[in-house]
């Protein structure tokens, strides 16, 4: 449930109703826009005297929640989110691309792309420290090896720094050296990891599940937020469907529904969505176009001999010239 207060009511009025909520057992979010404040509601309602609140001159109505999630929910915080990631910002005034490669390898191959793509324009390096592939046989990842080159990187680029983890272990590992954490697909509804990574309160890029609807994507980052993380930034990496000219199918359409159903900030990977370097750059386009937030995109120095997806990964003259060709996108989105 939410609660909207009047037009010009002041802090201590709406201190003293949050008070009267939370001495109940329930929590609340405040969320001020520019005209309107609201109380998000979170617990059980039942507890509460509906028609005592209504009564109070300082609010307008309330409003029930129906979906399952709350805290992602556009309803509760009608204003679009942004977080600072190191020292550049996710959010609906910017266009955020991470960019580098799938796995690391060396920490001379991290640097030398790190300082490729940021002078491209990007603004986080991601890279792979742990690697949870099809096979058990393929590059399974550096992992605190892996972790300490890009921390290396970043001290040498200025660049923040995203990770995928797969485990505590690797939660408890990631989060000295690194500015994101970031959850696979594959990981999407590994609830205990997803609490894991609200409890380590670094931001976090949640990435959808193979074949998750946009509601069970939401109550998972839901699980995210409940543990008192609120910077997170969902990831539409595509779906798996019946189509095979393509790694999976991306669905662009996703990011117009986001936008309706939550205030957080939504990312667009069209290397994973594809599997195919010549399909990256124009659904990047595409993806700028439906308001996505930023682009993740893997980014090599030597693809055709990457350890890890090599044929989706675009090398530094491709990147380069796909930062250029967005320009024009961005600035017709009212973006920096």
């Amino acid at each position: 449930m939410i609660i909207v207060m009047k037009p010009g009511t002041s802090p201590t009025a709406i201190t003293e109703i949050e008070e009267k909520i939370t001495a109940k057992g329930l929590s609340v979010h405040r969320s001020e826009g520019a005209v309107l404040t609201i109380i998000g509601v979170v617990g059980d309602k039942s507890r509460l005297d509906i028609d005592a609140i209504l009564s109070l001159p300082q609010v307008e109505k309330t409003v029930p929640i129906t979906e399952s999630y709350k805290l992602s929910n556009q309803k509760f915080h009608v204003n679009p989110s942004e977080f600072t990631v190191k020292n550049t910002v996710i959010g609906p005034n910017t266009l955020s691309v991470m960019a580098g490669p799938c796995a690391v390898e060396s920490e001379e191959q991290l640097i030398l792309i790190a300082k490729n793509v940021k002078a491209a324009g990007a603004t986080i390096l991601r890279g792979g420290a742990f690697k949870p592939r099809t096979s058990p046989y393929s590059f399974q990842g550096l992992e605190k090896e892996g972790l300490a080159y890009l921390k290396t990187a970043s001290a040498e680029t200025g660049l923040a720094t995203i990770c995928e983890v797969t485990s505590s272990y690797a939660v408890d590992l990631a989060v000295d050296y690194v500015d994101m954490l970031q959850i696979g697909a594959r990981n999407m509804q590994n609830f205990e990891l997803l609490k894991e990574v609200g409890k380590a309160k670094l931001p976090v890029l949640l990435k959808r599940g193979l074949a998750a609807t946009i509601d069970e994507w939401l109550n998972a980052a839901e699980y995210i937020m409940s543990e008192g993380n609120l910077n997170v930034a969902l990831c539409e990496r595509g779906i798996r469907t019946y189509e095979t000219a393509t790694r999976n199918t991306l669905d662009l359409g996703a990011v117009c529904v986001l936008k309706e159903k939550t205030h957080l900030p939504v990312i667009v990977d069209p290397s994973h969505a594809t599997g195919v370097r010549g399909y990256v750059a124009p659904l990047a386009k595409a993806a700028v176009a439906c308001g996505a937030d930023g682009l993740m995109i893997e980014v090599h120095n030597d693809p055709v001999n990457a350890l890890s997806d090599g044929p989706q990964s675009l090398d530094f003259a491709q990147f380069e010239t796909l930062m250029t060709d967005l320009k024009p996108y961005v600035g017709l989105s009212g973006r920096k």
